[in-house]
């Protein structure tokens, strides 16, 4: 049986020399001050959809939350293998923590309706949280698989999987719909397909800044392609979405600085390395 299978994806700054200077003052990233790219491990998210529809057949729509640039990570989708892409894009919907974007993700879902598998990457580069796919599973009451390594069978109703448990692993299977949330260690995500960026390298749009301004939302003609969501198409509550949902707030966000402040040379001898183990043991740094 074909699977209908939901990516969830997000287009994140590029955090490697993330600083105080591009941070907002209300404590939200100034995403415009840092190059944007696909959160690495959506895209393992996206890799294990198109290798089970390899195997098994079905479709892929990808789903992303963010101002009207993100539609760059959404083409990327389409590039590697995703059959429908959607932006859900609404001023109203900046500043959202984990609980208010995953209910924005949670009402797109209900609207797209019929799905077998929501896949998600583990968490994402600019915050960390691993929040975001537990939640969305929770709000759609749906079982939810976590820190996949590997997909061992898929049939007709279930999915049986191995996920990591920090110093282990475990089998585990469940029936659908089921969400899963996948790491790096799952595979390696394919490179975009000459054919697909062929067949999509017309789709195009005037592409703003950060904001949300309607001179920026999509053009007409991507209207087969990428479909865009805001707050009134997916009947979400204006309450809990952006930062009138976001319980959590940023009280302050420092610059912090790494230096060396002390070095010292260990004998390469047998008692250097056993005074070294000893120190860092009292000083309860290891052991």
């Amino acid at each position: 049986m074909p699977l209908k299978m939901i990516v969830t994806i997000k287009q994140v700054p590029d955090t490697q020399n993330i600083s105080g200077d591009v941070m907002n003052p209300d404590g939200t990233v100034k995403r415009s001050a840092l190059p944007a790219i696909p959160n690495p491990e959506d895209l393992n998210a996206l890799e294990e959809a198109i290798k089970i529809k390899e195997t098994r057949g079905g479709a892929i729509i990808a789903v992303t939350m963010g101002p009207p640039n993100a539609v760059k990570v959404l083409k990327e989708c389409l590039y590697r293998g995703a059959d429908e892409v959607i932006l859900l894009s609404d001023r109203r919907f900046a500043g959202a923590d984990t609980l208010a974007t995953s209910y924005v993700l949670k009402c797109a879902v209900e609207k797209i309706s019929d799905f077998d598998i929501i896949l998600c990457g583990r968490q994402a580069i600019d915050g960390d949280t691993a929040q975001v796919g537990p939640q969305l599973a929770e709000k759609l009451k749906i079982n939810q698989l976590t820190n996949i390594l590997e997909v061992i069978e898929i049939n007709d109703k279930s999915i049986t999987v191995k996920r990591s448990i920090g110093n282990g692993y475990e089998i585990v299977k469940s029936k659908f719909p089921v969400l899963l949330t996948i790491t790096s260690q799952a595979n390696e995500p394919r490179s975009p397909s000459a054919k697909r960026v062929m067949a999509y390298k017309n789709i195009d749009q005037k592409m703003g800044d950060d904001s949300y301004d309607e001179t920026y939302m999509i053009s007409e003609n991507l209207a087969g392609n990428i479909k865009e969501w805001n707050v009134e198409s997916i009947d979400a509550d204006i309450a809990l979405c952006g930062l009138s949902g976001s319980p959590t707030k940023v009280k302050k966000v420092e610059s912090v600085v790494l230096t060396v402040s002390d070095a010292k040379q260990i004998p390469n001898t047998e008692t250097g390395i056993a005074d070294l183990i000893h120190e860092l043991t009292t000083q309860h740094i290891i052991g």
